[in-house]
Formats: structure tokens, C-alpha cells, sequence
């Protein structure tokens, strides 16, 4: 696995996340077009702790699409993987912020070209070519890309790569429930790795306790080697063997909204796996790692999107 070309490889939504941005002169209310979308926010945060990062999806032929796709390169995220649709246009989500900093989602998206990837589309170089393939769910919403997400899982798993899963649950975006809940148990079942938000653990095992949702989880789904919740500004757990962290959540005020903050963390967790390995980590190294995606986290809230709003390593290292 260390011969690999890329550390991580993402296949998922590139989307453009439309943030509340006051009000105009007039009264109307202003949106800011911010880069964005799950997985490529965890590679833009991984390309910023110095990983080589190549990035699998799709934009429409428009404006946006070109927008997404020089910021996705500038970052330095390999885009020979990304696609383009002409006759769909670039998804889009209606951010929308409340007094705390939380946020909800209006989505463009019925359809929107980031689900009409197809798996003879993949760059199958790049599935194979990765020392950890991260996924999540909003691919596994509708075809075509339910077919593509399926196949680049079975390609990078043949491959030898460590899987990654975010399960970024999206109501909306789903014909039901149940349909959500059985697409993140499949992901759930193909995962070394997992980042799990507190609301997701709960809907997928009735838990309101974490340790005893997690325990629940691993029960079921014996190859996800470390687990990890997050609870917002509460704070992150990790689930390895036998061992449970915890540590709390950055407080030091002036959030402005919360989008990306779970797929810094996510980023952050990976690169810890890169540098460390999956094998033999300590309680230490567990909170070594929470304590540094928790910060990570934090500084993003403070800041408006995404992409381009991941802090450096050092200055994560110095709030730390």
C-alpha cells in the first residue's frame, strides 16, 4: 500500500454551497457561491497536512462547474478523475445558517450533475492508485452514481486500499428513510475507517448513549478497525479494539457557521492513519488525534465554506 500514487482518493458531490450572506441595500437577502461538497472538502483539508489527493466526480458544463473545478485544482487536487455534464447542471445547496452557527440545507439536485456519474466514467487509475479511498452517501442517492459508487468500493478494496466512510446523512435528498438507512448500512459493512456524526449514530441504532451506539456498531460490523463520532461543539470519540477517547470540542468563540467542520475532522483522522498506520494505536494516539481534528474543525467554523477555508497545519498547531 505504501507504492501507492495518490493517499487518498474521494468519489462523491462537488457541489457549490450558496452561504447566507446578510442582506443587500434593498433588503434582499445575499448569497455567497462557496466551493464545496463532503469529499472534496476532506481533500482539500488533507492537501493543506502536505497528502497527494486526486478527487472522482462530477459538475455541469456552466459556470459553476468551471468555477468548482479551478478551485478543486487550485488547491492542488488531482481532477483528471472529474467529469463533466452537458446537459446537467452543477448541483447546488442553499445553506442556510441559525443564530448558534448550525445550519440546514435546501438542495438543486432532481436532478444535478453530480449524480449522473457513471461507472464506465470512473478513472479507475486513480480507485486503484490510493493508500485510502473515503466515500459517503450522497452518491448512493440515485443512479447512475449508486452504480459507480458500488464499483470504485470493489475496485479500491481489490486494490488493497483502506475504506474510508462518512455516512453525511442529507434527508432531503432521499426518497425515505429507510432507503437512507440501507444505503449507510452498506457503506457501514464496506468500511475500515468511519466518521460518524452524533445524529447519524443515533438514527442508525436507536442509541442515544455513544459508547453504547458505537459498541452496537461494532458488533455489527466487525471491519470498521476505528470509529468516530462527532457531537458538534461537545466535542469527538474514538472507538479502537477495546480502547474509547474522548475529547472536548474547541471553544474559543466567534463561529460563524458549521459547514465543513465534519469533514475537516474526517480529514484530519485520515492523515493520522497515513502518518501512523491503522495498526497497534495507543490511547494516546487516540487522543493525540482527536485533540488535532478537533481544532482543525473549530478553526473552519470560524470561517465561511469550505474548500477554501481549511487552516494550515501550523496554525492548528499553534491553537493547539
Amino acid at each position: 500500500m505504501e507504492n501507492k500514487v495518490f493517499d487518498v482518493t474521494a468519489l462523491g458531490e462537488l457541489l457549490v454551497d450558496m452561504t447566507q450572506s446578510g442582506l443587500s441595500e434593498q433588503g434582499n437577502q445575499l448569497f455567497e457561491a462557496n466551493p464545496g461538497g463532503a469529499p472534496a472538502n476532506v481533500l482539500a483539508m488533507l492537501r493543506k497536512l502536505g497528502k497527494r489527493c486526486a478527487f472522482l466526480g462530477k459538475v455541469g458544463q456552466d459556470s459553476f462547474g468551471d468555477m468548482l473545478e479551478r478551485t478543486v485544482r487550485e488547491a492542488g487536487i488531482d481532477t483528471r478523475g472529474l467529469r463533466r455534464d452537458a446537459e446537467i447542471p452543477t448541483t447546488l445547496a442553499l445553506v442556510h445558517t441559525f443564530p448558534n452557527g448550525d445550519r440546514d440545507f435546501s438542495f438543486y439536485r432532481k436532478p444535478g450533475a453530480d449524480i449522473r456519474l457513471r461507472a464506465e466514467e470512473l478513472d479507475l487509475e486513480r480507485v486503484r492508485g490510493c493508500r485510502i479511498f473515503h466515500f459517503g452517501t450522497l452518491s448512493l442517492t440515485d443512479e447512475p452514481c449508486l452504480s459507480a459508487t458500488l464499483e470504485a468500493v470493489r475496485e479500491a478494496k481489490e486494490a488493497g486500499a483502506l475504506l474510508s466512510f462518512d455516512p453525511n446523512l442529507r434527508e432531503p435528498l432521499w426518497p425515505s428513510l429507510d432507503a437512507a438507512r440501507e444505503q449507510i448500512a452498506w457503506g457501514l459493512g464496506q468500511c475500515d475507517i468511519l466518521k460518524i456524526s452524533d445524529n447519524e449514530i443515533v438514527f442508525m441504532t436507536g442509541e442515544e448513549d455513544f459508547d453504547a451506539g458505537a459498541a452496537k456498531l461494532q458488533a455489527l460490523y466487525p471491519n470498521i478497525r476505528l470509529l468516530n463520532v462527532t457531537a458538534g461543539a461537545e466535542g469527538s470519540y474514538a472507538y479502537y479494539g477495546g480502547l474509547r477517547a474522548f475529547e472536548p470540542g474547541c471553544r474559543r468563540g466567534g463561529v460563524i457557521e458549521t459547514t465543513g467542520a465534519g469533514d475537516t475532522f474526517c480529514a484530519c483522522v485520515l492523515n493520522y492513519v497515513l502518518e501512523h498506520g491503522l495498526d497497534d494505536l495507543t490511547e494516546y494516539d487516540l487522543h493525540e488525534m482527536l485533540r488535532f481534528a478537533n481544532t482543525a474543525a473549530y478553526i473552519v467554523t470560524t470561517r465561511k465554506g469550505a474548500i477554501r477555508s481549511m487552516p494550515e497545519r501550523d496554525e492548528v498547531e499553534r491553537l493547539l
